[in-house]
């Protein structure tokens, strides 16, 4: 499996986060069928590319300083969201002299021409150019932002290396100092990793064109294959309220945003809670009730030190087509089977929770942290709850109600009991 990893020029925002969370289920998931050795997952980091040039001319500081930054921040960011490491995480700028090889091998086949430094992949010598998108070749290019350059012999055809600028990253080709396209980065780095045709190609719908589309003409062409990846995996987009997340609606919400604020596999549960193919629309509505579902699970929780076998029935909702709302429906039916049930079946949910990355926490991790989001201190839910049974004792019902309430606003939950008022983040 190879999945288009981050362009390392600023910190992964929510949308970076769904393909994360989604492939690092699909990779548990053929883990679980076919077993640990048996797969193979392949996802890359984009570390030269024209945005990252500019973020670093933009922020007055070195490529290199940039792309370790933002890499070291995606990775705290994956532990947050508590995503499995892949089985290799290859570099674009530890591979270049395999992509300066396949470009040699595209032009010695006819498929690219070089002018002036700038080596360009000939679209139109590619016949099954638009299959993955399933759209026309006139279609796609009037549907998207095509680069303009006079060294161009059409305007579709997309550059495989173009020469930098001084005191930009390059690197020493037959076609002079430059770096290589991006979209030949990704084929260079499967092939290495996974050969000339392999499973699972993914990524999210935005990268279907041209990104996949050019991967799969300059691969075949390059290999001479009938096929590159043999199945495709593309996540739908996250809306914010019902609106496209764009740095012009000024909407954008970083994942590193939610650190401190809220438990990463509360994101985790929000990302997993749509199919993967379907849009996710992000609002707090989504993360509270994601948030008490979590809660309510804590309650039965148990540590494992070793997970239990998991009824055949709870994976076949992932075995179609990688539903995660199916298995969700799954998991509060095991919950409610292991409220009422013995030790055993708290541990087959716990251990049904732990499959997809969730209750990954102890529940004195979860209590902790509810703690510290609290809107309010201990001393201060004290003196609330002191003045609540006056006003019982005075039968002022209202105002006493008026108290819980406003506690239950501050994450506080109170119960009476034999005379006595007990409380508890919740």
């Amino acid at each position: 499996m190879y999945v288009c990893g981050p362009t390392v020029y600023d910190d992964p925002h929510i949308g970076n986060a769904r393909p994360l969370v989604i492939f690092d289920i699909l990779f548990r998931v053929l883990k679980c069928k076919y077993g640990n050795k048996s797969v193979n997952y392949i996802r890359n980091i984009t570390d030269i590319d024209d945005k990252i040039i500019q973020a670093s001319q933009d922020q007055k500081i070195s490529v290199s300083e940039i792309t370790k930054k933002i890499t070291k921040n995606f990775h705290d960011d994956c532990i947050f969201l508590n995503c499995q490491k892949p089985t290799e995480e290859p570099k674009a700028t530890e591979n270049i002299n395999l992509m300066i090889d396949m470009i040699s091998q595209l032009l010695d086949k006819n498929f690219a021409y070089e002018k002036t430094g700038h080596v360009y992949f000939e679209v139109n010598k590619f016949k099954d150019y638009g299959n993955l998108s399933n759209k026309k070749l006139e279609d796609l290019i009037a549907g998207s932002r095509v680069e303009v350059s006079e060294n161009k012999k059409n305007p579709e055809d997309f550059v495989l290396w173009k020469p930098s600028n001084e005191n930009e990253p390059s690197w020493k080709s037959p076609w002079g100092q430059g770096r290589p396209g991006w979209h030949l980065e990704c084929s260079a780095m499967s092939k290495k990793f996974l050969g000339n045709e392999f499973d699972i190609h993914g990524g999210g719908i935005d990268l279907l064109f041209p990104h996949h589309e050019n991967e799969i003409a300059q691969s075949r062409c390059a290999n001479d294959t009938k096929v590159f990846a043999n199945y495709w995996v593309h996540n739908a987009f996250i809306t914010i309220s019902n609106e496209k997340m764009a740095k012009s609606q000024g909407n954008i919400l970083k994942i590193n945003d939610f650190k401190g604020k809220v438990s990463g596999q509360i994101l985790r549960f929000a990302l997993m809670s749509a199919h993967y193919k379907q849009p996710l629309d992000w609002n707090d509505k989504l993360l509270n009730e994601c948030k008490n579902t979590i809660d309510k699970w804590y309650q039965i929780y148990l540590s494992l030190k070793t997970p239990l076998k998991i009824p055949h029935e709870m994976f076949l909702p992932l075995y179609d087509d990688l539903n995660t709302p199916g298995y969700i429906s799954n998991l509060h039916n095991l919950f409610d089977k292991a409220k009422n049930g013995n030790e055993n079946d708290k541990k087959i949910f716990i251990s049904a929770c732990n499959f997809v990355g969730l209750l990954n926490e102890t529940k004195d991790q979860w209590l902790e942290f509810k703690k510290k989001k609290a809107l309010i201190s201990e001393q201060d839910i004290i003196k609330e709850i002191n003045l609540r049974n006056k006003a019982r004792e005075n039968k002022d019902y209202k105002e006493a109600d008026r108290i819980r309430n406003e506690l239950l606003d501050k994450g506080v939950l109170i119960e009476d009991k034999d005379a006595k008022t007990f409380w508890k983040f919740r």
